[in-house]
């Protein structure tokens, strides 16, 4: 059954969108262990007196203490501290795209998967593993964060294409 616990949300995802998505329990430990150092890095910018992070919309006017809580701070912070160009307040934003997709090139080689893939990969390879399980299309619809629910109908393509395929290697008659 599945509880609020195993919920991750995800703030100003693909889209800009926010959404709440799954959180598999075998990452459950690991991202413990990252909201840990996350706690340690915040603690250090403190003392350094930065901590801030931006807040959506209107709330830095609404909680102007917000910005520098532990509950606002990202879980993957950027390596560096910038000024605000609004504030001038020495904001972590988040990790880098680019640095991101970096790090997803340098664990594909390492596995040795030679294939060309992107962090977009995952999203397309969540959709057909839980449509492959049964789910259902809204379901995956709400977790994707898609508006439109014929955009989530492309994995149906994909899936309805895998279970009536057989490979040629199958139909080869073994003497």
């Amino acid at each position: 059954m599945w509880t609020w616990a195993q919920a991750l949300y995800v703030r100003v995802g693909k889209g800009g969108k926010d959404r709440t998505t799954l959180l598999p329990r075998q990452l459950e430990r690991l991202l413990q262990r990252q909201l840990l150092r996350v706690a340690g890095l915040h603690k250090q910018d403190l003392v350094r007196g930065a901590g801030f992070v931006p807040l959506p919309n209107a709330l830095e006017r609404k909680f102007p203490s917000a910005s520098q809580g532990l509950a606002w701070q990202f879980l993957f912070p950027s390596r560096v501290i910038r000024n605000c160009p609004y504030t001038g307040r020495r904001l972590r934003w988040h990790a880098s795209e680019s640095g991101v997709q970096t790090a997803f090139k340098a664990a594909l080689h390492q596995a040795g998967i030679a294939k060309h893939a992107s962090c977009h990969t995952l999203r397309h390879l969540f959709a057909t593993h839980l449509l492959a399980a049964g789910t259902d299309i809204r379901t995956i619809q709400l977790l994707l964060g898609h508006r439109d629910l014929k955009t989530t109908m492309i994995y149906t393509h994909v899936e309805q294409a895998i279970r009536t395929t057989v490979s040629p290697l199958d139909r080869l008659h073994t003497c």
